[in-house]
């Protein structure tokens, strides 16, 4: 399926694809992913490893997600997909009355108010009873040893500290967001390159979270503590809200692309707009990578399938239109339609009725999980909970603040979630896990590495490394500076307005693991626009 010549490489790659057979872990943290790889060595399977290199990172990339924060994540075992949604909801006491009686007009950032559940623990813990074979016990060692002895930082690492450390001296200054000072920026400043950091609060948080399978988090000692928190500056999350969570099991979605199934979460995730777009292009032929033609075919679709997605998409059951009807063939061809030859400006469509880390892992019995968890905007929310290491997210920040919007803010819901795995499958035997991570790139960035992955032949590191574009909105279209300049040129002459970026990081941070069902071969890429690591056995 994928050339893995390198002379036939369109772009210069940083690094080869990596192969093996008895496991691999790929993320966005060198020691995470070697966490992972060594319970694989322990006897553990690809999902214990998942845990493992996700409760790892909590600890050594806090910049962008934590012990509080959501997960999803897509499960093949035994030849079937599973899927896990482990967004939490907004609190019972909170509404958008309530809030604008408090004087709010829309929904901060920090503070409070953009807290919900936090759903990733309860999502670690629903993927180690359904299909892990270690106890948390074990899947949460190294991340404790990391949390209690420290770890140096990584250079991309210590450069979003440095930048978040700096908005929150700025905007942060209440007596409720001393404890974020207090755990990330210890010695009054944040840590640099190479420098120690560790959380002894975040290891105990760990270590009674793995004794008691979560219990502790939702319905006992840590729960307490974030009532307790809350209920002293004014929050609105309480135990009530925590002892009635829990990550839910749900079923994949998935459109064919090219005699290839690929699959994403349901809402409320936004991987639906990924599958919107690329329906509209299912049917289109891309000789080449590099023409004009085929970015702003690309760049079209995309728009089209955002502004469905920011209109339609919130928790699923308050959708005023199913998932069927967006990804209907017919729905399809009617958006396709509306790409001519010049920049359109999006407006969405009228159905037929009816900071963020990622992990890929394989083990070498064909198991294999993409995980993604996200506290939101780096750090979240900018509240730690006092002792415990727990940085809580402000995923309410994506509720609208308007009553009649299908993402409206109500006790209870879920919101528009921009975290998203993906996975790919061919005549339903697994291809593999993949994902882009980076708050509303992340479609964009599924959209890219597939159709890199299929339509052109890359491998995954190919994939990974290819320059990237970024729809921002009307006809903004910001693209790395590595992309071609005639591209942009073409680009421009077709109504794009073009905003070349000289800072990678807001093209997200991906990673591909893809199986060779005959020989069980795992090979994988990682992302050349962070600290991004393959351990692989």
């Amino acid at each position: 399926m994928f050339n893995n010549n390198p002379q036939f490489y369109p772009y210069p790659s940083q690094r080869t694809a990596t192969y093996g057979k008895k496991g691999m872990v790929a993320t966005s943290q060198p020691l995470a992913a070697q966490a992972g790889l060594d319970i694989l060595k322990k006897g553990g399977n690809a999902i214990d490893a998942a845990i493992a290199t996700a409760s790892c990172l909590t600890v050594v990339e806090p910049t962008s997600n934590g012990i509080g924060s959501d997960c999803f994540c897509l499960v093949w075992t035994k030849g079937q997909l599973h899927g896990l949604n482990g967004s939490g909801h907004a609190p019972m006491g909170i509404s958008i009355d309530v809030l604008k009686e408090k004087g709010y007009k829309e929904i901060p950032r920090f503070g409070f108010v953009p807290v919900t559940v936090p759903g990733t623990v309860s999502g670690w813990v629903e993927l180690s009873k359904r299909f892990g074979k270690l106890p948390l016990t074990d899947v949460f060692q190294p991340a404790i040893q990391y949390a209690t002895e420290g770890y140096p930082l990584s250079p991309t690492l210590a450069y979003y500290w440095q930048n978040a450390y700096k908005i929150y001296k700025k905007y942060l200054k209440g007596d409720e967001f001393k404890h974020w000072f207090e755990t990330f920026a210890p010695n009054g400043k944040a840590p640099n390159v190479g420098e120690i950091w560790k959380s002894v609060g975040h290891a105990k948080t760990l270590e009674l979270i793995a004794k008691t399978n979560g219990k502790a988090f939702y319905q006992g000692e840590i729960a307490e503590k974030i009532n307790a928190f809350s209920k002293k500056h004014g929050g609105f999350i309480r135990k009530s809200d925590l002892e009635n969570y829990k990550a839910e099991w749900v079923n994949p979605i998935h459109i064919h692309y090219k005699d290839y199934d690929v699959w994403e979460i349901p809402p409320n995730g936004q991987g639906l707009v990924a599958l919107m777009a690329l329906n509209m292009l299912k049917n289109d032929h891309f000789s080449s990578r590099d023409e004009v033609d085929t970015f702003h075919k690309q760049i079209e679709a995309m728009k089209l399938a955002f502004s469905d997605g920011i209109k339609y998409i919130t928790q699923e059951n308050h959708m005023k239109y199913p998932v069927d009807a967006l990804l209907s063939d017919s729905y399809a061809k009617k958006r396709r339609s509306l790409i001519s030859d010049k920049a359109l400006q999006p407006e969405p469509g009228t159905p037929p009725k009816g900071g963020t880390v990622y992990l890929a892992s394989a083990d070498g019995d064909g198991n294999m999980v993409s995980f993604i968890q996200s506290n939101y905007m780096g750090f979240g929310s900018g509240l730690v909970v006092p002792n415990t290491g727990i940085a809580l997210q402000n995923r309410g920040h994506n509720f609208s603040f308007d009553e009649t919007h299908d993402n409206a803010l109500k006790p209870g819901k879920k919101t528009y979630h921009t975290i998203i795995p993906g996975f790919l499958t061919k005549d339903n035997e697994a291809i593999g896990p993949f994902g882009v991570m980076g708050g509303f790139m992340q479609p964009q960035g599924h959209l890219q590495v597939i159709m890199n992955s299929i339509d052109f032949k890359l491998n995954p590191q190919a994939a990974l490394d290819a320059p990237r574009w970024q729809w921002l909105k009307d006809k903004i279209i910001s693209v790395e500076q590595s992309l071609p300049n005639h591209i942009i040129k073409g680009l421009a002459a077709k109504g794009h307005q073009m905003k070349v970026e000289y800072n990678s990081g807001s093209f997200g941070r991906g990673q591909i693991i893809w199986r060779d069902s005959k020989t069980g071969v795992l090979v994988g890429g990682t992302e050349s626009r962070t600290d991004g690591a393959i351990a692989v056995w």
